[in-house]
């Protein structure tokens, strides 16, 4: 009795194209159904320069919130956002952060290594150099529904201490279009499926086409089962 080369492989060949395409059919329904359970819509944007150093090199891509339908974002200090403000930025949208609200005292005296908040020294980490927290002087009080912002990158930003003569350089809650976030889980979850998908699929097809070749060849005999004599073979 014979037996063809190549049929345990090209099992395994099927159930890795079967497994690889499941894989990928159930990342693409996850996130379809995700993206169509989730009021946020995310969208991923691309830094400019480097005005948002430590935080954003440029050419560095982040994950945005862009909001509830319908609804304005909570935007707190230390917020990173993307606001549309044409006045300052022609074409696009502009990244800074956060750093006072609504009915907030927000200065800077020269000399002084850091912000003031309401009176109070405003710790901040997340700059570039610390030692630098803005290049002019400040007091703005900033007006109800409105923010101040500033870019990481103190030296090289053309944020709300750069913009003092129209309303204190502050802009509109109302601007805000996205708020900064880590990259949401159900996309990694997503697209890591579709991935560990795709590469079972490929080593399926491989894998079915060593035992394509395999079964071209010339058919292995059978070995006899223990204590059975093969056909033709002499005691």
């Amino acid at each position: 009795m014979e037996r063809r080369r190549g049929r345990r492989r090209g099992i395994g060949a099927i159930v890795l194209l079967v497994a690889g395409g499941l894989l990928v059919l159930g990342g693409t329904v996850y996130g379809a159904v995700s993206d169509g359970h989730s009021e946020v819509d995310y969208e991923r944007h691309r830094v400019p320069s480097v005005h948002m150093r430590p935080t954003y090199a440029s050419g560095d891509s982040g994950w945005f919130s862009m909001g509830a339908a319908g609804e304005e974002l909570e935007i707190g200090r230390g917020d990173v956002v993307l606001a549309s403000v044409p006045q300052w930025r022609a074409g696009g949208l502009l990244l800074s952060r956060v750093v006072a609200r609504g009915g907030d005292r927000i200065e800077h005296r020269r000399g002084e290594s850091t912000l003031r908040l309401n009176g109070e020294p405003l710790e901040e980490p997340y700059i570039l150099d610390r030692s630098v927290p803005a290049v002019v002087q400040f007091d703005v009080t900033v007006p109800e529904g409105r923010i101040f912002v500033m870019g990481d990158n103190r030296g090289n930003s053309a944020d709300s201490s750069m913009h003092l003569a129209q309303d204190g350089g502050t802009i509109a809650l109302s601007a805000i279009r996205g708020e900064a976030v880590a990259e949401p889980t159900e996309l990694v979850v997503a697209g890591g499926l579709g991935v560990v998908g795709a590469v079972v699929f490929l080593l399926g097809g491989v894998l079915g086409v060593v035992a394509l070749v395999a079964r071209r060849g010339k058919p292995a005999a059978a070995q006899p089962a223990w204590g059975v004599a093969a056909p033709g073979s002499s005691d």
